[in-house]
């Protein structure tokens, strides 16, 4: 057994061990399929402290062999693009966020797992990335029944070639992901490895009757969940938010809109009804950000800053002199008004995690509710 083996058969055994894996099928894929082709020649290691917005490429041809191969099998996430600058093709530092990655392998075969994927499935994958998790898919269902899209073109060509080199011939497709890949349908499992603000009604229609969606939501404060939706045959759909901490990044077409430096005009001020360090809770952050769904959240703790782009409303949050703490809000929009209303319903409820949520779409509505259906609930911005 080769080294690479030898380690795709450890990273296995650790994701069985650590809870992330459990069926043996998805577990030869991982044993299988090579990631260092995935990986490519380079990656993206940030520069400085973990704010820092700089990256540094790595490059296979820099390190030992075994060490690389160690990175590679290690169950970490690694940013292989940054603002559309492959690491590859990185001369120096880059300035920016990340745009591709190849996500950690326990999060990849869980997310397959979740979805409810089993041999026979025809399987939709929203965001090919690398290419890895299309491999997985490819490997156990035959890449027939697999059709993968791509927004950035650089990404995918880079997936295609590395997916030819490992012998996989999907159907791959270079477009905005959020209008699915309608010619192939319909599918049983939509899996995506994006998130999105809302579920794109297209992804519904290319969905049979009884077939799953898996996806995150999230959004331009931080907000992340990932539910699981059985769409019916009237192309609506319901789910529940599932158990665990999962994030990705925004799709594009998804993403706040550009906006000039940040600048924080007075207001008016009050005391705020609410520790603004709730938002720092991964539910108390999600809940935040159903209430103030156009809203970009800022600072942390008790320093908590809230802008909207398209009416200029801010809120503001800091300790109190004595005790408590104020918020200064101006503009059309009372953000922290919403924000103080949903995160005391969430409160009154006992603060539960995301499981306790669900996600209702119908033709004309995307409803977010706490604990059934006939709850408190909150519209996403569709």
């Amino acid at each position: 057994m080769s080294t690479a083996q030898a380690l795709r058969h450890r990273l296995a055994a650790t994701l069985t061990e650590d809870d992330w894996l459990h069926d043996n099928t998805w577990r030869a894929a991982i044993e299988t399929e090579p990631r260092e082709l995935f990986l490519g020649p380079a990656l993206f290691q940030q520069t400085g402290l973990p704010e820092s917005t700089a990256w540094t490429a790595l490059r296979r041809d820099s390190v030992p062999t075994q060490e690389w191969l160690n990175l590679t099998y290690r169950n970490d996430s690694w940013v292989t693009q940054v603002d559309g600058v492959l690491a590859e093709e990185a001369t120096g530092p880059v300035e920016g966020s990340p745009s591709s990655s190849s996500t950690l392998p326990g999060l990849v075969v869980q997310m397959i797992e979740r979805a409810g994927t089993t041999p026979g499935d025809r399987v939709l994958e929203i965001g090919t990335g690398t290419g890895y998790s299309t491999a997985l898919l490819s490997n156990v269902l035959g890449a027939r029944n697999v059709t993968s899209v791509e927004i950035d073109p650089d990404a995918a060509e880079r997936a295609r070639n590395a997916l030819d080199t490992a012998g996989h011939h999907p159907t791959l497709i270079t477009n905005d992901g959020l209008l699915g890949a309608p010619d192939g349908a319909p599918y049983d499992r939509l899996i995506a490895a994006c998130s999105v603000r809302f579920v794109p009604y297209p992804w519904l229609r290319q969905i049979k009757p009884g077939g799953t969606i898996l996806v995150t939501l999230g959004g331009w404060s931080f907000g992340h969940g990932l539910v699981r939706l059985t769409v019916d045959a009237n192309g609506e759909a319901t789910g529940r938010f599932l158990p665990g901490y999962t994030s990705f990044m925004l799709a594009r077409p998804h993403d706040h809109p550009p906006r000039g430096r940040l600048e924080f005009l007075p207001g008016e001020q009050r005391p705020s009804r609410i520790d603004p360090t709730l938002l720092d809770d991964w539910t108390g952050r999600f809940v935040g950000q159903l209430a103030a769904p156009s809203a970009e959240r800022f600072g942390a703790g008790a320093e908590q800053i809230l802008f909207d782009v398209a009416t200029g409303s801010q809120a503001r949050t800091r300790p109190a002199e004595h005790e408590g703490w104020i918020v200064e809000q101006r503009g059309p929009l009372k953000l922290w008004d919403a924000i103080e209303d949903a995160i005391e319903v969430w409160t009154a409820a006992g603060s539960p995690h995301l499981r306790e949520f669900g996600l209702t779409i119908t033709r004309v509505r995307q409803r977010v509710w706490l604990g059934t259906p006939d709850g408190p609930s909150w519209l996403l911005p569709v």
